[in-house]
């Protein structure tokens, strides 16, 4: 089931993703949604951020060649860092370049998206608590991460958090092709079986750190290939079986 949050003229709905048509939802994915009866085309509608999170919680170093690729070791545990829900932007929204940093980079990732709270859950409980996944874009200033002792800022700003196109709730992560191409060009192309750390291994360690809310988003990692974006490039994040998730860059 593919899950959608989208703006249909002045009003922000919900529904559920059959090919070209949107079965509208009463209230959130979270809130038991009943069907309502209506039916749109998806082409009316603009597609938006699927969640806004309360948090975005991201796993840095979680494929073995993007840790070699910027001179670091494997991390022995998962290491994690904070993006604020600021910024999360959807589908064609921009990407902004903010004047401080001169090398700001994409990272394509598969992302977490969680179901309802989440507290100390055993690995193997995992599952019951993820609502589904989408495709995520760890916008990183590169310069700043380098040079500050955290990465709040280098991966703080507004509108570095894309996420869509929407929440694909049947899907097994083991083993998905991510692939990131930035004006049609490949860039990045791996498959989350390389990952060190597993989405479900990874929400069982979050949870034993801080408790997840419903609509909370845990980004997994991003294999080797990252680089460079500018003003006017246009990126695109794929993950199989989810779909592509596509933002224009520009000046801050």
């Amino acid at each position: 089931m593919r899950l959608a949050r989208l703006r249909i003229a002045d009003r922000i709905a919900h529904g559920v993703v059959e090919g070209e048509v949107v079965r509208l939802l009463q209230g959130t994915f979270f809130e038991a949604p009943a069907p309502t009866g209506e039916e749109v085309d998806l082409g009316i509608g603009r597609l938006l951020a699927p969640v806004i999170p309360s948090k975005v919680i991201g796993v840095g170093r979680n494929y073995a060649d993007h840790a070699r690729e910027l001179g670091n070791e494997v991390p022995e545990e998962p290491l994690l860092f904070l993006k604020p829900s600021t910024s999360v932007i959807g589908p064609e929204d921009p990407i902004p370049l903010p004047d401080v940093s001169e090398r700001v980079e994409h990272e394509a990732e598969l992302a977490v998206v969680i179901g309802r709270l989440c507290r100390r859950v055993p690995e193997e409980e995992a599952p019951k608590y993820i609502l589904g996944y989408t495709c995520g874009n760890d916008v990183t200033a590169r310069d700043l991460q380098r040079a500050d002792d955290q990465w709040t800022r280098a991966k703080g700003f507004d509108g570095f958090g894309p996420l869509g196109p929407w929440i694909e709730t049947d899907l097994d992560p083991v083993d998905l092709g991510v692939e990131c191409r930035v004006n049609g060009e490949v860039r990045q192309s791996g498959r989350t079986s390389q990952l060190t750390f597993t989405p479900d291994s990874l929400v069982s360690y979050v949870s034993r750190v801080m408790t997840l809310l419903p609509g909370d988003v845990i980004l997994t990692g991003t294999p080797a290939g990252v680089g460079p974006l500018e003003a006017g490039d246009e990126v695109e994040v794929e993950l199989e079986g989810i779909g592509v998730l596509r933002n224009p860059v520009v000046s801050g």
